[in-house]
């Protein structure tokens, strides 16, 4: 029986891939600062995404260009303003099932590559000469 705290496997099977595919950015690190079920993916102690099950599903928070968060919201139903954020700079995905992975990837892609390009220089340097710049960006063509 589904409860609005507990998810159903329909909902883990489209929850695992985002995680891995959050936890396969470079120097990504799953924190819980808040409580047990709010997963903050951080790099360099900066947050990019925010994983959480609420309201009976999973959700997920990711910085954006402004224009393109609009333009986000206006196009998927399941994107929102930033749930507990700033409603400029971040959406609220609901995992629904209702958005293609490869488009959920992009906006991982995205929020990552936002965060990155707002670390100190030194630090967002680093991580490309240990990692490249197309890993980073995500400039890499898609296989």
């Amino acid at each position: 029986m589904k409860t609005l705290n507990s998810p159903t496997h329909q909902q883990r099977v489209i929850y695992e891939p985002i995680k891995c595919y959050l936890l396969g950015k470079p120097e990504a690190l799953e924190t819980y600062p808040f409580d047990n079920k709010t997963a903050v993916f951080k790099v360099q102690d900066k947050m990019f995404a925010l994983l959480s099950f609420r309201e009976g599903e999973y959700q997920i928070n990711l910085k954006c260009d402004p224009q393109e968060a609009i333009m986000l919201r206006d196009v998927f139903d399941a994107v929102k303003p930033g749930y507990h954020m700033n409603k400029v700079h971040w959406n609220t995905v609901v995992l629904d099932g209702s958005l293609p992975q490869g488009e959920i990837q992009r906006m991982i892609d995205l929020s990552y590559s936002l965060v990155v390009k707002g670390l100190k220089k030194s630090i967002r340097q680093g991580l490309e000469a240990r990692y490249g710049s197309a890993v980073i960006y995500n400039l890499l063509e898609p296989k």
